[in-house]
This record gives C-alpha cells, structure tokens and sequence, in this order.
C-alpha cells in the first residue's frame, strides 16, 4: 500500500483562522468500478472523469487483460466481487485472489449464487473465502435466487450487473435486512443507462435478458470523499465555507445522506450549480444528542463518529454491522483510535453504539489507520483542535490519492 511520495506518518497542524476557498474531489469509485464492469460487458462507450482511486485504477488494469489466468485483487472489495461475477459470467478460468486481509473476508454468498447460477467456482484455501479458481460457466434456466442482503450489497450489485447475460435474465430474492440498498439502486440506474431493464422492488430484483447497448457516462464525483469536508468544516474556526464542486443534488449515491447527516452536527448544505457550498452554522444550532441509522450509508459511520466527539454531540449510531468486514474491523478501529483523543464509541443497547467524548484532548496523538483510507481521512479533521500524526498515509490511495494536498491547498501544514 505504502507509495514513495508518501512517508511513514504525516502530522498535520492548521495554520489558523476559518477555513475557505475549494476543495477537489476524487470522482466516485463506486459509480466508477461499476460503469467498467457494465462498459467491458456493453463491449463499447466512454466514460468521462473515472476515479483516479487505486481501486479504480486496479479495475482498469485487470479488465485490460481479457486472456490473463490469475487476477489479483489486492485489497478492493468491489474488484474482488465485481471481477468474480464478471469473471464467470464470460466463462473465463482463472485464479482470483487478493492480500491477506482480503482472504479474510467472507464471499460464499456470492460464490453460491454464481453456482446457482451456472458457475463453476472452487475455492483454493479457506471454504467461503478467497482466493477463487473459476473454471468455467453453462447458465441455467433462471429459477428465482435468494440472496441474503445482510452482508454486502456488492454481492447484490455483482448478481444484477451479469444479469442481461443470462438466458433468462435474474430473479434476486433478498432475505434479511438490505444493508447499503442505495447501492443497489445505484448499480441499477447505471445498467439502466446502458439500455438493460431493471426493475428494483423492496424484496426482489428483475434483470430481464438482453445485451448492454454501447453508452458514454461521466462520472459524478465522491460523496464519500466530501464528507470529510463536512467533518472539516464542522470543526474549523467560526466563520468557516467551503466549495465542492462536481457534486450533484440528484446523485445516485447514497452517501449524500451525509448533507442530512451534518446538520446537527453544525453543517449547512446549500446546491449551486457547478457543485455544493458548505456553511458552519453556529454553535448553538447544533444539536446535544441525535440518532442516525448507518444501514444504507456505513462509509459515513468513522467521518461521523469522530466528528461528533470533536464537537460535543452525542450521537446514537445504528446500522454498522457490515463495518465488522470491511478493510478492517472498523468498530474495533474506532474505539481504539477515539480512546487516544478521550473519545469513546460504546455499546448502548441492541446494536447500538454511542459516539461521545466525555474528555476530549487533542495534542500529539498519533492515529493507527489499520491499512483502511477512511480511517485515516476520517481523523484528520482533528488536527482542528490540534497536532495529529497518522500513520500509514499512502492509504489514502485506495480513494482519495490527492487528499493531503488538498489539505496542503487548504491551510494545513504537513
């Protein structure tokens, strides 16, 4: 993961006074590993503004190789699962593996599926886990296929995307509680762009049979990525506005909800045409405690988690069970990172967790990002309130490659 422009650890200190001016962001990785997938498929079409992500980039490289035996992953989830159900669904043979900690995610759901589905799948070590061997795909007839949505929605999106390829088009049938639903209807709107028909109900998909049509697609840019401005922008000086261009008011992600989730947390989101404004508001209009459900957006849950120990609130976290299988064990992360500041995220009922910081200092601390992006972006915020080390800083690669130098453009001093 570690890059040569990028040292061992990275402090960050603000210059001083309210944060202003624009700040670039990264065009969307999900929107941007999905319109490849459906653009190899579709055999034509340009897509404009891709993600400079390593995810992305990965994505690129692997689908450029159409006659390659062995694809390697590393360490991207939505590569590891897009690529399997590519993979087969094209009737290819080949090795599918990744690092250490991606043989560590689970991705038997998705690989009973694809057997289901015609697909020829064994797995070289673990049972349930990568690394893959496909050999070979005969589609069957296309009998409705349960599919547990309680675990990733990228299985979903993985299903749906070969959908047009088969004889009979999908049937998905979602058991469970759907995490990440936006997600699904994301991957739809963008097949849809490329002429295949979707119909996305509250339990059940159809994907009917037919080729993709050739299309060109520019991508929006990263909701995720903004909402460590928003963190920003909460917890810099009074008087603090930012400009994100390239943001849409009618986005796919679902990750937009972080305009919703911000403003008890003292971010004010104003739509302008070229992208979005973002206003602190003041301190009094923040709120004391709030609840927010993380099921259909998880990757806000770090960004919001801190930034509501940086600024007092307490808030009741829902909805973070997927956080358990992500790059890393993002919960644990969080409650041994936040510890350091005197922040907690403890458990407080049935799968829910509190974020507050009873004891909140900032001086020195040095930040363990656990070889995961967002936790390092997640906690820049807090050199706010003062200097924070992090470690590891080429992990911001993975989706955000030129973020400490936006920091840089911003005020900060690295």
């Amino acid at each position: 993961m570690l890059s040569p422009q990028f040292p061992d650890s990275l402090t960050l200190r603000w210059s001083g006074g309210p944060l202003r001016g624009t700040a670039l962001l990264p065009a969307s990785k999900s929107e941007s590993n999905r319109a490849l997938i459906i653009q190899a498929l579709a055999g034509a079409g340009t897509l404009h503004n891709l993600s400079e992500a390593n995810d992305t980039q990965l994505m690129r490289r692997l689908l450029a190789h159409p006659a390659a035996t062995e694809f390697d992953a590393e360490d991207a989830g939505t590569v590891m699962r897009f690529l399997t159900a590519y993979l087969a669904a094209t009737d290819r043979r080949a090795l599918l593996t990744g690092t250490a900690r991606m043989q560590e995610r689970p991705i038997g759901v998705l690989v009973d599926a694809l057997r289901q589905l015609g697909a020829h799948i064994s797995y070289e070590a673990r049972e349930g886990y990568p690394p893959l061997r496909l050999r070979g795909w005969q589609p069957t007839s296309g009998a409705p296929l349960s599919v547990r949505g309680d675990i990733s929605s990228q299985f979903i999106s993985a299903l749906m995307m070969i959908g047009p390829l088969l004889p009979a088009g999908l049937h998905l049938q979602l058991t469970g509680a759907i995490g990440s639903r936006p997600y699904i209807l994301m991957t739809a709107a963008l097949m849809r762009h490329f002429g295949a028909e979707v119909d996305v109900q509250a339990r059940e998909v159809h994907v009917a049979p037919g080729p993709y049509q050739p299309a060109d697609y520019t991508v929006e840019a990263d909701w995720s990525a903004a909402s460590y401005w928003y963190s920003l922008v909460a917890l810099a000086p009074e008087g603090s506005q930012l400009h994100l261009p390239g943001l849409r008011r009618h986005s796919w992600q679902g990750d937009q909800a972080i305009a919703r989730l911000m403003e008890p947390l003292g971010v004010r989101t104003e739509f302008v045409a070229d992208g979005v404004m973002l206003y602190q508001r003041p301190a009094e209009e923040r709120a004391a405690r709030v609840a927010m459900n993380f099921t259909d957006c998880p990757d806000l849950a770090q960004t919001i988690a801190v930034t509501a120990a940086a600024t007092g609130v307490v808030v009741d976290m829902t909805g973070l069970e997927s956080l358990r299988i992500k790059e890393t064990d993002r919960i644990t992360a969080l409650q041994r990172e936040l510890a350091k500041f005197g922040a907690v995220l403890a458990p407080a009922g049935r799968d829910i967790f509190q974020a507050s910081a009873p004891n909140l200092h900032v001086g020195g601390q040095t930040v363990h990002t656990y070889h995961d992006h967002r936790m390092a972006m997640a906690f820049a915020p807090l050199a706010l309130r003062g200097d924070v080390t992090v470690e590891t800083p080429a992990v911001v690669r993975k989706s955000y490659p030129f973020f400490w130098e936006e920091l840089r453009q911003a005020g900060f001093e690295l």
